[in-house]
């Protein structure tokens, strides 16, 4: 039985249409006003402004050692932000929607927005090159440009995205309010517990929660490129089923010889120049023919050489007629035999 998302998707009814959110105006003005926070904390971290110094002051008031007890709980809850285990957690709940929807879209989108945040952050992470706190070189310093790979962070943004796609697909608005809320929560906490291991500056995490919404709010324009991917992906599952189907051939009718080898030929023949085979423990002969034309008749003793094949597992050839002329002086064992002429004399 066939188990995989296609074969649920051919069995399960046709769900209800779920809505795929479009760019609205309120939305295209979240985008807009989030962008202009995400170039001004760029804008104010290349120019060392108060949020540096905000930087250096939370650094070094360093948190970890403020509240030692919650150290080892954060240790695990961070790890909501990590992209391995979350994605793997919400691609099982995407594909779990996918099978019982009927469509790939769940899927695709948590793809999508995961390379997107790819891309973005990790241009801006190479580009700007900032250290980490643990690694600042100069109190007072942005630490840009020096082969780090800190700003802005990756948690905090990987958070925002792979919690919020639940929202972003949710197919009712208390749903969507809800998890909204919920990704807000996660999010918001996994970036201030990077700020606690001191494994990242406080514009870092600020950075990340725009650059995750910017994602989210973005969606609506990849939308059709998705809706072609999937149409590409069912209609590429098609050609390949009808590629590999096979059809079963036709049998053939009663009465059709079978083509025979071209080494039985000489066999039959061997087989049917003898005429005569031992019968019984006695050591006579015995003709071997048949009244409907000569067809040798069955034998299963062993063959002689262990190369050969057994006479019972031959195929059988009908001769056209017996190759051995009948002997008409032969009489029947046990016979009178008859009166030969008496030479003269």
């Amino acid at each position: 039985m066939r188990t995989d998302i296609f074969a649920r998707l051919d069995r399960e009814p046709e769900p209800p249409k779920i809505e795929t959110p479009r760019m609205s105006p309120h939305r295209i003005a979240l985008f807009g006003g989030t962008l202009a926070f995400y170039l001004a904390i760029v804008i104010a971290v290349l120019m060392s402004s108060w949020l540096v110094t905000l930087d250096w002051k939370v650094m070094l008031f360093r948190p970890y050692q403020q509240w030692p007890g919650i150290h080892a709980f954060l240790d695990y809850y961070v790890v909501l932000g990590q992209r391995g285990p979350t994605a793997v957690m919400v691609a099982c709940w995407l594909g779990w929607r996918s099978w019982r929807q009927h469509t790939l879209r769940p899927l695709l989108t948590l793809g999508a927005s995961l390379l997107l945040l790819n891309v973005t952050v990790g241009a801006v992470k190479i580009g700007l090159g900032r250290l980490g706190p643990h690694y600042a070189t100069q109190i007072g310093s942005a630490e840009l440009f020096a082969g780090g790979d800190i700003f802005p962070s990756g948690h905090t943004a990987n958070a925002v995205v792979t919690w919020g796609i639940l929202a972003y697909l949710a197919a009712t608005p208390r749903a969507r309010r809800y998890l909204s809320a919920m990704s807000a929560i996660v999010s918001l906490g996994v970036g201030l517990t990077t700020v606690y291991l001191g494994t990242h500056w406080l514009s870092d995490v600020v950075l990340g929660w725009a650059a995750g919404l910017l994602i989210l709010l973005g969606l609506p324009w990849v939308e059709p490129l998705i809706t072609r991917a999937e149409n590409w992906i069912f209609a590429a599952r098609e050609w390949l089923s009808a590629r590999g189907r096979t059809v079963a051939p036709e049998p053939a009718p009663a009465g059709t010889p079978r083509p025979v080898p071209a080494c039985l030929p000489a066999m039959g023949d061997a087989a049917q120049g003898s005429a005569r085979e031992p019968a019984g423990t006695g050591g006579h002969q015995t003709t071997v023919a048949t009244a409907t034309g000569g067809r040798p008749r069955a034998h299963t003793a062993p063959p002689a050489h262990p190369g050969h094949t057994a006479r019972s597992e031959r195929t059988p050839v009908t001769p056209a007629g017996s190759r051995r002329p009948p002997h008409t002086e032969r009489t029947p064992r046990g016979g009178a035999a008859p009166a030969r002429p008496v030479a003269g004399g």
